[in-house]
């Protein structure tokens, strides 16, 4: 059922009475008059419409509100009492503040509110309250989960529960298909080369006859699926195992840019810029290329050699390998592919290096800032983080994690790396000796 957004166009009523979605968003919604309003609501109650006399509990409100959000959406609106008679709201403005801190406040995830008052000729007013449920499943601020049976909430059972929170599981960009592959795309050698490193385990060679790669990418792997007919890599199948070419063609999004700047801003003089193209093993392999061209990578700290201080040239900075390693490869496997207007960048300072990754910033930080430094896994691309970090799939890695990263950074430099998230970006700078 069609929810549409209540708007008074009566003359006689005061700009201060608008909705202030109205302000916010320049986007006109459909007009609702007064007429349509009431036939809505003589209707009665219904699945999607909720009738209040007044707003007296907030934690009854709050309840069904995260009700009409979990089962699709719906309408409260206050000042109809259970006879469908306009009694009226006395104060408005404080019924929108009240409904606007329960969705913020007592609602988890908070729910954006669009409201309306709407003024009547005798002079009563009703305050409409749309509720949008797009984040569910929602639950109230002391974790109860509500759902709505017709005219009636009553919480969640266990089963409901599941079932919303299945629907709740965002489609992974990394399953997408990859428009216009195919599996003629895909690097057989690189792919079997992987396959044979589960040899006597998981995968028996001589049982896959004629080496099938579409078989092998559907049904083993789970990196092909079947598009109007024809099997078609998925984009991590193609970012993982296609070839240079088709991956640079194909998902050109998917290159880094990696640039060396004469000095220690991003507005210093340009030396080098290069675009990294190919499937995520070459990428990797031409970063940390690129890296060791400026820089000197080693594995311990070990005594720095020393440099006149008046040398014309600045000293190379040095590196921890495992930290750069591990950097680059996190940059790889959790970039937000669906991210069409942000490339991941490789910046060479010289006494830093800094990388920025395509990462929608709302509902990842701050909070989830915190927590991957301790380890809690926030990951967006788990096929492509399983296959990149195998040993099987060939890149050099050094096994860690992000707080092995920052407590080796820290120990090799003095200098705790710098990370931030803002604007869909993910920057980490490391800081050089």
């Amino acid at each position: 059922m069609a929810r549409r957004k209540f708007r008074s166009t009566q003359r006689h009523e005061p700009v201060t009475e608008r909705s202030f979605q109205e302000y916010l968003y320049s986007t006109a919604a459909p007009l609702t008059t007064r007429t349509e309003l009431m036939r809505l609501v003589r209707g009665g109650e219904d699945t999607y419409l909720e009738l209040k006399v007044k707003l007296s509990n907030s934690e009854r409100i709050a309840q069904e509100i995260v009700a009409l959000a979990n089962t699709g959406g719906g309408v409260i609106v206050f000042g109809v009492n259970d006879q469908l008679r306009v009694e009226g709201i006395e104060d408005g403005e404080s019924v929108q503040d009240e409904l606007v801190r329960i969705c913020r406040e007592e609602i988890v995830p908070p729910i954006i509110p669009f409201i309306d008052r709407v003024a009547f000729d005798n002079g009563r007013r009703i305050v409409a309250l749309d509720v949008n449920g797009k984040r569910r499943p929602y639950r109230t601020r002391d974790g109860r989960f509500f759902i709505r049976i017709g005219a009636d909430k009553r919480e969640a059972s266990p089963e409901e529960l599941a079932g919303l929170l299945d629907e709740a599981r965002p489609l992974s960009y990394e399953t997408v298909p990859a428009l216009g592959a195919t599996i003629a795309d895909i690097d057989e050698a690189h792919l079997w080369s992987f396959m044979r490193d589960f040899e006597g385990g998981a995968f028996d060679e001589a049982s896959a006859k004629g080496y099938p790669t579409g078989e092998i990418l559907e049904r083993y792997l789970l990196l092909a699926v079947n598009s109007g007919g024809e099997l078609v890599p998925t984009v991590a199948g193609l970012l993982l195992f296609g070839h240079d070419e088709s991956v640079a063609r194909l998902l050109p999004r998917a290159s880094v840019i990696a640039t060396r700047f004469g000095g220690d801003t991003n507005q210093a003089p340009v030396i080098e810029r290069a675009e990294l193209c190919g499937n995520l093993a070459t990428i990797y392999e031409s970063a940390l290329r690129f890296i060791t061209r400026y820089c000197d990578m080693r594995d311990t700290r070990g005594s720095r050699p020393g440099f006149a201080v008046d040398a014309p040239v600045p000293a190379r900075a040095n590196y921890l390998r495992g930290v750069i390693t591990e950097a680059i490869a996190n940059a790889l496997i959790h970039r937000d592919l669906a991210l069409r207007d942000v490339t991941t960048r490789l910046h060479i300072f010289d006494r830093s290096i800094e990388i920025v990754n395509p990462r929608r910033s709302a509902g990842f930080a701050p909070s989830a800032l915190k927590a991957i430094r301790f380890g809690l896994p926030q990951c967006l691309n788990p096929q492509i983080a399983a296959i990149f970090s195998s040993p099987a799939y060939g890149s050099t890695l050094v096994s860690g994690s992000l707080p092995t990263l920052l407590r080796e950074a820290r120990a090799f430099s003095n200098r705790l790396p710098d990370i931030a998230a803002f604007n869909d970006e993910f920057r980490l700078r490391l800081h050089g000796i």
